[in-house]
C-alpha cells in the first residue's frame, strides 16, 4: 500500500540505549518505565519516615507533624549524602486526598471501554478477535463509536506480531472501512534491524507518538508479544510491563486494547482462563471477552464484558458474525474477513465457556443447574445464603454451583440492612 498523505511525516519509534550491549535486541526488563515522568503528585506537606520510624517536617507549609512521630535522626542520609552505591535516593511522599483533583471516568466506547485506560481482549484462537480490533480501529478512524471521540476521528496506533500486515492486516482495515491514512504500523528500529515492540523499554517513545499524532486508541495484537521476552509472564513480575502501559494510557488519553488468549483450564470465570499471569486481568480496567456460540444457526459468535473496574458491568452482550470480503488488488483478487456486530443477546461468554467443559465436570454442572432451575421456580427471589445451604444438602458445592449460576444466568440483587442478596432466575 503506499503511504498515506497525512500532514505529519512517517514517524517510528526509536528504541537506542548506549548502554545496552551490542546486538541485544532486547534489554533486561527495568524498574520502571520513562512514562512515570509524564506528570508528579499535586503538591502538598510529604513527610519522609526513615527506618526507624523517625519523620522529617513537612517539605512545605502544611498541617503540624502527627505528635507520634518524630524529627529525623541526623546521621540518615539527605538528598547530598546519597550512598552512591545504593543507587538513587527514594523518599516516601504524603499527598493530602483534599489536594488531588477529581476527574469524571470517560470512555471511548460508551460503557465498555474506558478512554485512558488498558483493556483486555481475551478469547480463544479463530473466533474473530482481530477482525474485532480492525472493526474497533475503523469506528476511531471515521468518528462512528459511540463514546468521546463520536464526530470527531482519530488515529490509531496498531501494533501486530502474528499476522501479515500486507497479506492480512491492511485488508482487514480496508474492508472494515477504517481509514487507512489514519492508521498506523507500530514498529521499533533498532540497531539498523527491526524488532517487535518491547514494554516496558518502549513506552516513553510510544507515548510520545500518541502525542504527535493524536491518537486514541493503541492495538496490541497480541498484548503478550510486546511484553519484554525477559519477563516470565506467567508470574506477578509481569506487572513491571503493565503498570507502566497503564499509566501511559491514563496520562496520554488513549485506550489500549490488548487481545490474549484462553488456555484450555476450565475455569469459573473467563479472566481466570486467560493464558499467563493473573497480572493480565488485574492490571485491565476492563475487559471484553469473546466465545463462539455452538448453538447459533447461523455460526455467530459473542462478546460479552467480563470486567468493569470504572462502570457497570451488567451491559448486553453482542452477537457478531464474520463475513468474507473479495477486494481486487495488483496480484488478483484477495479475500478478507470483516466483522458484523448483528445486536444484543442474552446469550454470555462465560455461559458459553463454561458449555463446553466436557467429562464429570460438565455432568455434575448440569445436575446442578437443573436442582437450581427447580428450586428458584418454586422459591424465587431467595436469599442466597438459603440457596446454598440446600445446595451443600443436596450434594452440590459452591463451585459447582456458582457453575450452575453461570450457566442459567441467576440474576442477583441486594436488600435489607443488613444487606443480603437474592437469587432469581432472569
Amino acid at each position: 500500500m503506499t503511504a498515506p498523505n497525512h500532514p505529519h511525516p512517517p514517524r517510528r519509534l526509536h528504541a537506542v540505549d548506549d548502554r545496552r550491549p551490542s546486538g541485544d535486541a532486547h534489554p533486561p526488563p527495568g524498574p520502571a518505565s520513562p512514562v512515570a515522568h509524564l506528570s508528579h503528585p499535586p503538591p502538598g506537606p510529604a513527610f519522609f519516615l526513615d527506618e526507624g520510624g523517625d519523620q522529617a517536617a513537612p517539605t512545605q507549609a502544611g498541617p503540624p507533624p502527627v505528635p507520634a512521630l518524630t524529627q529525623p535522626r541526623a546521621d540518615r542520609h539527605g538528598p547530598d549524602q546519597a550512598d552512591p552505591e545504593a543507587g538513587p535516593v527514594r523518599t516516601l511522599r504524603l499527598t493530602p486526598a483534599a489536594l488531588i483533583g477529581l476527574r469524571p471516568t470517560h470512555w471511548l466506547w460508551d460503557q465498555r471501554i474506558p478512554h485512558g485506560a488498558l483493556v483486555l481482549g481475551p478469547g480463544r484462537e479463530g473466533i474473530g478477535k482481530s477482525l474485532f480490533c480492525a472493526w474497533l480501529t475503523a469506528q476511531v478512524t471515521l468518528g462512528t463509536l459511540p463514546g468521546i471521540h463520536h464526530g470527531h476521528p482519530r488515529a490509531v496506533l496498531y501494533a501486530a506480531t502474528e499476522d501479515s500486515w500486507e497479506r492480512t492486516i491492511a485488508g482487514r482495515l480496508l474492508v472494515a472501512g477504517a481509514d487507512l491514512d489514519r492508521v498506523y504500523r507500530v514498529q521499533v528500529e533498532h540497531l539498523g534491524a527491526t524488532v517487535p515492540l518491547c514494554l516496558p523499554r518502549d513506552c516513553a517513545s510510544l507515548a510520545q507518538e500518541i502525542g504527535w499524532y493524536g491518537a486514541g486508541l493503541v492495538i496490541l495484537d497480541p498484548l503478550i508479544s510486546a511484553v519484554d521476552p525477559r519477563i516470565n509472564v506467567n508470574q506477578e513480575e509481569l506487572r513491571t510491563a503493565l503498570e507502566p502501559l497503564a499509566a501511559l494510557a491514563d496520562q496520554t488519553g488513549a485506550a489500549v486494547f490488548g487481545l490474549a488468549h484462553f488456555n484450555k483450564a476450565a475455569g469459573t470465570d473467563a479472566l481466570s482462563r486467560v493464558t499467563g499471569s493473573r497480572a493480565f486481568a488485574a492490571v485491565a480496567r476492563a475487559a471484553i471477552a469473546f466465545a463462539r456460540d455452538p448453538h447459533a444457526e447461523d455460526g455467530s459468535c459473542v462478546l460479552s464484558q467480563v470486567k468493569n473496574n470504572l462502570g457497570r458491568l451488567d451491559l448486553p452482550s453482542l452477537r457478531y458474525i464474520v463475513e468474507s470480503v473479495t477486494v481486487s488488488t495488483p496480484e488478483g483478487p484477495g479475500h478478507w474477513g470483516r466483522l458484523v456486530i448483528t445486536g444484543e443477546t442474552d446469550t454470555h461468554v462465560e455461559a458459553l465457556l463454561n458449555d463446553t467443559d466436557t467429562g464429570p465436570e460438565r455432568t455434575e454442572r448440569d445436575a446442578a443447574a437443573g436442582w437450581l432451575g427447580d428450586y428458584l421456580t418454586v422459591n424465587p427471589k431467595s436469599p442466597s445464603a438459603e440457596v446454598k445451604k440446600a445446595a451443600r444438602a443436596a450434594g452440590f458445592s459452591e463451585r459447582t454451583l456458582q457453575r450452575a449460576c453461570l450457566s442459567l444466568r441467576v440474576t442477583t440483587s441486594e436488600v435489607g440492612f443488613p444487606r443480603h442478596t437474592l437469587w432469581d432466575l432472569p
